[in-house]
């Protein structure tokens, strides 16, 4: 059985241990109305933003955007830092591909804003040595959309063909995965299959962003709007 991983690696679990010890020290300085404790007030530049700003401006669809507000409840997201953009997750992208040791990065992450229930939606890019082989893990629901697509209450991952001059090295199509999550100890149990929907929408959405900053031919075959088909 293969195993369809969410960019878990050593390296990022430190950082993840890190962010959530910021954050942790963050919260613990604030109010019930989100405002800091001691009369702070929040940052001058601290904007919140509707999810089709997020990422850059051009990764996150409607569809994606009101995918969002199934996942989170929350219709507006904090602004996302400069250098998440779908340009630069290409570029990281394009210096990783055919390098053994860097095979995944941060594409993008989703916050909701100060006052609300917390909650962190990463987007993250792998490339792939091969085509997937065997079947993902047991909690994916496949789709009919790239080379594969599958979903969860609290995940979803995108595959899909790139032929481009970018990625140097690729005689073949490129094989490329693009990935939502939120990292959670429990899988959500209530409204399953929208949440399953919801994340393969935000998925497929930075996946034709990708595709398209990457000049794949033909968008990597991936729709212009996400298809929630089952396989």
């Amino acid at each position: 059985m293969r195993t369809v991983r969410s960019g878990r690696s050593a390296r990022r679990g430190l950082l993840a241990a890190a962010v959530a010890g910021a954050l942790l020290l963050g919260a613990a300085g604030c109010g019930g109305d989100g405002e800091p404790e001691g009369g702070q007030k929040t940052p001058k530049d601290y904007k919140v933003v509707a999810g089709t700003e997020l990422c850059g401006g051009n990764a996150i669809s409607a569809d994606a955007s009101r995918a969002l507000e199934v996942i989170t409840g929350e219709p507006r997201f904090e602004a996302s830092g400069e250098r998440y953009t779908v340009e630069r997750a290409a570029a990281d992208l394009v210096d990783a591909f055919g390098t053994p040791d860097v095979w995944e990065g941060d594409a993008c992450r989703v916050y909701t804003p100060l006052g609300t229930t917390d909650f962190e939606l990463r987007i993250i890019w792998t490339w792939l040595e091969g085509p997937p082989k065997g079947k993902p893990a047991q909690k994916f629901t496949l789709l009919k959309m790239g080379e594969e697509t599958g979903a969860a209450s609290n995940e979803a991952y995108v595959l899909f063909e790139c032929r481009s001059d970018k990625l140097a090295g690729s005689s073949t199509a490129a094989h490329l995965m693009i990935s939502a999550e939120h990292r959670t100890v429990s899988e959500p149990e209530d409204n399953v299959d929208a949440l399953k929907d919801a994340y393969a929408t935000v998925a497929h959405s930075y996946s034709l962003a990708m595709a398209k900053e990457l000049g794949c031919e033909k968008n990597g075959g991936l729709p212009e709007e996400a298809v929630l088909d089952r396989a």
